[in-house]
């Protein structure tokens, strides 16, 4: 067999020229989402308090290209496309027949995937006339995304980051102040939301549902300001899309197709945007070809979550989304994989999962930062804790196939570097780490709120 490159790039022109909705593609119609106060399907007027236009277009779209502006596509250059690598090093070190690759999403300047939204999100924006953007963020990946972006267009920036990840990372919020975003710690007392947390729970930690509770507060009540998310929704796993397609185009390059494609995840966008190109073959032509998105055990969104309609924030401001959640008042443990801490999914995440088209993975803590750490000794990249889920699911895979001795190729997305993340891998170090079980009494718990939403929305 000839040698594969270690990395295999494509050159600037053939960068994919378009996005790819799944969404023309799924055998069934997705669930839309629905107007809270009415139960009927949101529309553009719902959203067009806190979106452009072009993004509520694109987000009930059901065509399957969509082109990317040229100005996007320029912006794009300054990082992609990224490298897909074969991970020899790893494979010799799990005496492994597997070939294992990776589409390492980190050489972002924000050093992670989130930029891959977050660009054409602030370009619709300031074509609408916005001048300041509301965020919320978790570990700190998708804040420091949407800054950066934010400064492209010289638009403002506002942040609102889970206080536990506020503590956690200090030099992620440095970064966003770096470019010019206000970074407050979620709860806060800027917003009615965040009061109404801080009154019952003064030592909140906060979480995502939160922080966007915040944010979405904070858009809609200032005309000048539109919110952006970094995962979850139609618009932002269709923008994540470049990844799988710039793959796809790579692994052509040198005859390679994979069996089994993995990301991490928790809203879904990285692991739509490795996966979801791939299952274009899948849908259309019966492409035998396994995806399988992978979450912490602390926070099993797919694995342990209903699929139902719920908020995507605590405080009811977001429309309901049919998708697998854990509960819009669920509040996660601390755990270092702060990226990966959100209650509920993305809708299309959560129907291919429902339908049978995907796998899911819930993998503790520890195991995470097992594997993290003979990638990083191998390959010489320190992940970040988020992304180390799927270098865990990889691993298994490729010892699977020592096992049975089976020649599988295995793809994963390294979707973000762990340089601020150090005090995680001090925690490990240092044998401080415990995995975290979200049991069936926390479920339970959990899932009870969404009894006070019952009989105003379609049943499940």
């Amino acid at each position: 067999m000839r040698k594969v490159p270690y990395k295999t790039y494509l050159s600037e022109d053939e960068l994919p020229k378009n996005w790819y909705n799944i969404n023309a593609d799924l055998p069934t119609q997705l669930d839309p989402p629905l107007n809270p106060r009415t139960t009927l399907p949101a529309g553009p007027d719902d959203l067009s308090a806190i979106f452009p236009m072009e993004l509520i277009l694109q987000e009930v779209s059901r065509e399957k290209y969509i082109p990317i502006p040229s100005e996007v596509l320029e912006m794009y250059k300054l990082f992609r496309p990224s490298p897909l690598c074969r991970a020899y090093r790893l494979e010799k070190a799990l005496d492994t027949p597997a070939r294992i690759y990776y589409k390492y999403e980190g050489v972002a300047p924000s050093g992670s995937h989130k930029l891959n939204t977050a660009i054409p999100q602030a370009f619709y924006n300031k074509a609408a006339g916005i001048r300041r953007l509301a965020t919320e963020t978790g570990a700190g990946q998708w804040g420091s995304a949407l800054s950066i972006a934010a400064n492209m267009y010289d638009l403002e920036c506002t942040v609102y980051m889970v206080k536990i990840s506020f503590i956690q990372k200090p030099y992620r919020r440095a970064l966003m102040e770096t470019y010019g975003a206000e970074v407050i710690p979620s709860p806060s007392l800027k917003t009615r939301a965040g009061e109404m947390i801080l009154a019952k729970n003064p030592d909140s930690l906060g979480s995502l549902g939160i922080a966007i509770s915040e944010a979405v507060e904070d858009a809609a009540t200032h005309n000048d300001t539109n919110y952006a998310l970094g995962s979850v929704l139609n618009h932002v796993i269709l923008h994540q899309t470049i990844i799988g397609e710039e793959a796809k185009l790579q692994m052509e390059k040198i005859d390679e197709y994979p069996d089994v494609i993995i990301g991490c995840n928790g809203g879904g966008s990285n692991f739509a945007g490795i996966s979801f190109p791939f299952l274009r073959d899948k849908l259309l032509t019966g492409k035998n070809v396994r995806a399988i998105a992978v979450e912490p055990t602390a926070c099993p969104t797919l694995t342990k979550g209903k699929f139902a309609y719920d908020f995507g924030d605590t405080a009811h401001m977001t429309p309901l989304l049919k998708m697998y959640t854990l509960g819009h008042e669920f509040v996660p443990p601390g755990i270092h994989a702060g990226g990966l801490r959100y209650h509920g999914d993305s809708p299309l995440v959560s129907k291919l999962y429902h339908d049978g088209l995907i796998e899911a993975l819930a993998v503790g803590q520890r195991s995470v930062f097992d594997r993290a750490m003979i990638f990083a000794k191998t390959e010489g990249i320190l992940p970040a804790p988020e992304s180390a889920h799927a270098i865990t699911a990889a691993v298994d895979e490729a010892l699977k196939c020592k096992e049975r001795g089976e020649s599988k190729v295995i793809l994963f997305n390294l979707s973000g570097h762990g340089h601020f993340d150090l005090a995680a891998y001090d925690a490990y170090n240092e044998g401080k780490l415990d995995d975290v079980e979200y049991t069936d009494e926390m479920l339970k718990n959990g899932l009870a709120c969404l009894s006070k939403t019952a009989g105003t929305v379609p049943a499940v």
